[in-house]
């Protein structure tokens, strides 16, 4: 059998590559969201929804969140049965706290795109025969909803932030991984929530909503980008040095997962070099001329992508590697 097929059907596994990618998916969302009401309330001036970062963030966030929860119901070994959890709740549990979570997180989300997207919505019901009977009926109920957009929107804010946390927290439940039940895997996972949504963000919205490189929203990304990462970093050092400091099995699983092997690699190169130093370095040598071409942006952004799913499915796979 081949490294690659070891690494990742390791028989301590519990949770395998889907789950990775669902927590990337959920932890871009948040991210996206984040980043997104920060720029419509301090950043952008005029109207929200000729912005394309924002009409990047109403794709991108339901498409994660969405997308992420069909992966989980699809890969559990009863996914008829999954509707019972989003019915059923309960408060010890910290995947049903999940679920609400996520229920509540979708209906503000759609409420604030609606109401940022309203002329747009409308225009689009208008152009459909069968849609105009509801227009006026659905018009009404955003010009409602509209008087209370700053409350949607912080509120938004805070399920966001919870969001992107909640990915940590779901995995630090694990008690019998040391590695996993740490209390700064939420953090580390909320900061690299705010990577993947910066890079998605101007990924989508420079390549596929036409932004300008130049405006002031890519900028302020661009900006905001940089010392997230560091930061990231600084998160990752803390991480395993708790670790290493609580000693017995955790500063065990510290050394099986970066010391030597496949997931050693897997983290320096993939991670670290891949994800976070080579972004890094190309955007301090790389000419300003060139900052702002379709292929750098493409090929930063989607490093800084592929280096937080690579964290996502490191942080899982290395973490149940040794056993409290």
């Amino acid at each position: 059998m081949s490294t690659w097929a070891t690494a990742f059907q390791s028989g301590t596994v519990v949770w395998d590559w889907i789950i990775a990618i669902y927590l990337f998916l959920a932890g871009m969302s948040a991210g996206a969201v984040m980043i997104s009401i920060y720029l419509k309330r301090k950043v952008i001036d005029g109207d929200p929804a000729n912005n394309g970062v924002l009409k990047a963030t109403a794709f991108l966030a339901p498409f994660g969140i969405i997308s992420g929860l069909l992966i989980l119901v699809f890969h559990l070994t009863k996914p008829l049965s999954f509707w019972k959890i989003m019915i059923f709740y309960n408060p010890t549990s910290v995947m049903s706290m999940g679920v609400i979570l996520f229920q509540v997180y979708m209906v503000i989300l759609f409420v604030w795109i609606g109401i940022i997207f309203r002329n747009q919505i409308a225009v689009f019901l208008s152009d459909q025969a069968w849609l105009k009977g509801r227009l006026d009926f659905v018009s009404n109920w955003i010009g409602k909803l509209e008087s209370f957009e700053n409350a949607f929107e912080i509120f938004l804010a805070v399920l966001a932030l919870l969001l992107a946390a909640y990915t940590g927290f779901l995995l630090s439940a694990l008690n019998t991984f040391p590695m996993l039940n740490n209390p700064v895997l939420p953090i580390l996972f909320l900061f690299s929530s705010l990577s993947s949504g910066a890079a998605a963000c101007i990924l989508f919205g420079v390549l596929v909503f036409k932004e300008s490189p130049h405006s002031v929203s890519i900028s302020w990304i661009h900006g905001f980008e940089r010392p997230v990462v560091m930061f990231e970093l600084f998160v990752l050092v803390t991480f395993f040095t708790g670790l290493v400091f609580a000693g017995g099995q955790s500063e065990q699983a510290v050394w099986n997962a970066i010391g030597s092997g496949f997931w050693a690699s897997w983290f320096w190169y993939g991670v670290i070099g891949v994800g976070m130093v080579l972004p890094l370095l190309l955007n301090a040598v790389t000419p300003t001329s060139a900052r702002h071409s379709t292929v750098y942006i493409f090929s930063v952004t989607s490093l800084s992508l592929m280096g937080v799913l690579m964290l996502r499915t490191f942080v899982l796979y290395a973490g149940q590697l040794t056993l409290a």
